[in-house]
């Protein structure tokens, strides 16, 4: 029994040390461009989850699809753009919560945003789909004021540090990917 108790406790640290290497990756907006495939300045005008019991991957996967009604930062052409990441719920006994999922507050139906995605040809459980791009760290808020609209920053480590101007932000991102071409 000590034997087995020893064996547990090595793995326990040893879990606990891999773990402590993780971290989630930080990214400035030239990095965040040049990852994703656009990004969307847009009304959320749809929200839905879904979920799919997969083979492999498990039962039970939740993921949120968002609706987006907007334009293109990257060449100002209209769009419209569903986009989805992991986690949800259904109702109140169905869904899972992803730490790394937008608030609720964030991802409501009315809410102008600007977004950040990517295809991906599986997410989990064989979802193809537009995938916000970082979860949470793609999606920002913003607000209508007085000298126009400002895209809400999240701080450090994020593609939008601090608050700025719609209008900046699409110039820099339309001159990034001029760029990068």
């Amino acid at each position: 029994m000590r034997k087995q108790s020893l064996v547990l406790s090595a793995l326990a640290v040893a879990a606990v040390a891999a773990l402590g290497g993780a971290q989630i990756e930080k990214l400035n907006l030239d990095q965040m461009v040049a990852k994703t495939d656009n990004s969307v300045y847009a009304e959320i005008t749809g929200k839905t989850v879904f979920r799919v019991d997969h083979p492999v991957d498990g039962p039970e996967l939740y993921f949120t699809t968002l609706t987006l009604d907007g334009y293109s930062l990257v060449d100002g052409t209209p769009m419209t753009v569903d986009v989805t990441y992991p986690g949800g719920f259904i109702n109140e006994q169905e869904g899972v919560y992803n730490s790394e999922a937008p608030s609720d507050d964030d991802a409501k139906v009315g809410n102008k945003v600007v977004a950040f995605y990517k295809w991906s040809d599986n997410l989990g459980g064989d979802v193809a789909a537009n995938a916000l791009y970082a979860s949470h760290g793609g999606l920002f808020r913003t607000v209508d004021g007085p000298t126009g609209t400002v895209v809400l920053g999240q701080g450090e480590g994020y593609a939008i540090d601090t608050n700025r101007s719609l209008a900046s932000l699409d110039a820099a991102i339309t001159a990034i990917k001029v760029e990068g071409k």
